[in-house]
């Protein structure tokens, strides 16, 4: 787990790193010629109000079919794929070097990626390098000793319980508190121990087994294995009973409770004092206690269970949080649980991929500077940078003449928009690494990396904001937007095809990068965004009826998405994804507008292979989702992702705009029809 100080709306959940599209089936020539579009990832053989989709994706669906490497596969991972390749090159360049300079990006890279590809080793070593946290666990005879040992592993990356993290405080965003946070379960949801539907039945059945297995692998007897899996399960449903859902802590008001140290402990009569004193948390009069309820709990789980109980628990919490650093034998079991019955992958990615994954996420400032030199050119920041001043024209006009907003609220709406900050492409002061030691052992790597990342987390506390930080590494592709900071931040990684590209026209790229834009801007304004004032503080700067009028523009929304059905009969959760589908909502209205002033100072170009600008704007936004999707991963982000489903987010988010009717000719009698009166915009 890892923890940032800014609260973020992200583009996409999940993403790694890119470069351009590689499709196997695209021509290089091909798509100068026709700025942007292959015309041959089209299916013209489905209407475009039936399935646009499908339409603008059908061709590119059936010439690229998902690998067995991946739970899901579209535009992302494929520019994810020739990034890995280009960081791939660079790392090998390093590797090959003889001599550089300790504790220098150069030495750091090189080793810690050859130490991760040293399979000889690791699966000599086996499970060797977590015995002695394993034991050290095992000797402790009383449950306070328990508290220290939590924030040992805290340090190491293994947050047993719950976790404490900075963050800047919403009512105070010059001010950085710290905060506590409910965890300790090994499933990706609380709702997964607590549904009584067959697949969650199921899911916990076989997370058991998973734990069995690694206590067998680990050295215990299959019935010891058996009675340790039993007692982990029993403590992590307990602590599911007692947490907040996806939903509810969406809600930032219900996630702001501010106590001092000694509130804390009266409240949940477990130690915080200790606690906080073994990780040299000194800042202990404002802290953030985002469930209030799972930390009064807390004491109660901690005085019924035993201390032998309590040990395993942290046993598994080591074995599970370190399996895909170990030996082979443990990786393919990790692999097996959280891959393949999860989401329905049933091949792993090779070593490669997942140590490029590895150094990415442990030493992504190191990486990202050295990235950046290779593959952005500064002209693409300044493209960005214009862009970006068209969509804040266009959406601060949108604001202007909205019909269901008052004055006074438009004007503060407006002061939001203009102190929003934008960081493009890397930041200005890069995150300096080189105190980390870095070795020939992997997993010690991997835990030298984790408590330098979290000491510097921890350190933040009580100290003013750096404004200087990013959330994201440049390779990354995404972009977010930060309420506290009321920022937008664009890596240099998305800023490249299909999202944007140089050669593309105008209705291209304002349909792609323009709608990320306009996505990332509308986020300081939807359900949870618009809670927070210009200055980054939850501060409610709507008057009623405003608020009033907001939901129920919203709640059109909440209705669409929540009738959208996928997999025959599983539905979007409207609530939960709501705030990305505003975004997307916005993101589309906004770029529009923003693209019909480019042609009033540039003129409107003519038809390109048959497609006339409104239906390019509109194809390219629909092929910024396209994706592949395994059955096991749909149903598990349905449950838990707050962005809908690719296709969800392209066939209802067309369905709204006018344009998009007059564009592909679309009929009262096709399927993703809406009556005007019934269409979503509210931005």
């Amino acid at each position: 787990m890892k923890f940032r100080n800014i609260i973020i709306s992200a583009l996409a959940l999940t993403v790694a790193s890119c470069g351009q599209t590689t499709d196997k089936n695209t021509n290089t020539d091909n798509m100068k010629k026709n700025l942007g579009i292959d015309i041959t990832n089209l299916d013209t053989s489905v209407a475009p109000g039936n399935n646009f989709f499908q339409y603008a994706n059908g061709g590119w669906l059936e010439k690229n079919p998902i690998p067995e490497e991946y739970s899901r596969y579209g535009a992302f991972e494929v520019l994810a794929k020739k990034n890995e390749k280009e960081i791939k090159g660079l790392i090998e360049e390093l590797a090959a070097m003889d001599k550089v300079e300790k504790g220098t990006p150069s030495q750091q890279i090189r080793d810690y990626y050859n130490a991760g590809m040293d399979t000889n080793t690791i699966e000599e070593l086996g499970m060797k390098p977590i015995e002695p946290i394993i034991a050290e666990i095992n000797s402790i005879n009383k449950k306070d000793e328990l508290i220290s040992m939590q924030a040992k592993l805290n340090m190491m990356g293994s947050h047993p319980l719950f976790a404490v993290f900075s963050s800047q405080d919403d009512k105070n965003s010059t001010e950085v508190i710290a905060n506590l946070v409910q965890g300790g379960i090994g499933l990706p949801d609380r709702d997964y121990y607590t549904r009584d539907d067959e697949r969650s039945k199921n899911i916990r059945a076989e997370y058991v087994k998973h734990m069995n297995k690694m206590f067998v692998l680990a050295g215990y007897s299959k019935l010891e294995a058996a009675s340790m899996a039993d007692k982990v399960m029993n403590i992590e449903t307990k602590l599911a009973e007692n947490s907040m859902t996806m939903l509810e802590r969406r809600n930032p008001n219900a996630t702001y409770n501010i106590m001092s140290i000694n509130e804390l402990n009266k409240a949940s009569k477990y130690d915080f004092d200790a606690y906080f004193k073994a990780l040299n948390i000194t800042q202990t009069e404002k802290i953030n206690v985002r469930q209030p309820k799972f930390f009064a709990g807390l004491s109660t789980l901690f005085n019924e269970i035993s201390l032998e109980e309590w040990k395993t628990y942290f046993v598994w919490n080591v074995l599970n949080d370190n399996a895909g650093k170990l030996s082979s034998d443990f990786v393919d079991a990790n692999f097996h649980f959280y891959s393949s019955v999860l989401s329905g992958v049933d091949k792993m990615r090779p070593r490669w991929k997942r140590m490029i994954s590895s150094t990415n996420g442990n030493l992504g400032d190191p990486v990202g500077k050295i990235y950046v030199e290779r593959f952005f050119p500064a002209e693409s920041k300044k493209r960005m940078e214009e862009l970006v001043g068209n969509l804040r024209i266009a959406l601060k006009e949108s604001i202007q003449n909205l019909d269901w907003m008052s004055a006074e609220t438009k004007v503060k709406a407006e002061e939001k928009l203009a102190a929003i900050n934008l960081k493009v492409g890397y930041p200005n002061v890069w995150i300096d690494y080189s105190s980390v030691e870095i070795g020939d052992n992997y997993i010690q790597n991997t835990w030298n990396c984790s408590a330098f990342s979290y000491q510097r987390n921890l350190n933040k506390i009580g100290k003013p904001v750096d404004r200087e930080e990013w959330g994201m590494t440049p390779q990354t592709i995404n972009a977010y937007y930060s309420p506290n900071m009321n920022e937008i931040v664009f890596p240099a990684a998305i800023l490249q095809p299909p999202f944007f590209d140089a050669n593309a026209d105008d209705a291209v790229n304002y349909g792609a990068i323009g709608v990320v834009i306009g996505h990332e801007m509308t986020h300081g304004f939807d359900d949870q965004g618009r809670l927070y004032d210009k200055d980054g503080n939850l501060n409610d700067w709507w008057n009623e009826e405003d608020a009033k009028n907001f939901k129920e523009k919203t709640q059109i929304l909440v209705e669409q998405y929540s009738n959208y059905i996928e997999l025959d009969s599983l539905h979007v959760n409207g609530e939960l994804t709501l705030g990305e589908n505003i975004a997307d909502n916005g993101g589309l209205f906004i770029s529009y507008a923003a693209l019909q002033k480019s042609y009033e100072k540039n003129g409107k170009p003519e038809d390109i292979d048959g497609l006339t600008s409104d239906q390019r704007y509109f194809i390219s936004y629909g092929q910024l989702w396209r994706q592949h999707i395994r059955p096991k991963t749909l149903m598990r982000r349905l449950q838990e992702d707050v962005h809908s489903p690719g296709d969800a987010r392209v066939n209802a988010g067309v369905a709204n705009l006018p344009w998009w009717y007059e564009a592909f000719n679309i009929q009262e009698t096709d399927k993703y029809y809406i009556a005007p009166e019934k269409r979503a915009k509210i931005w």
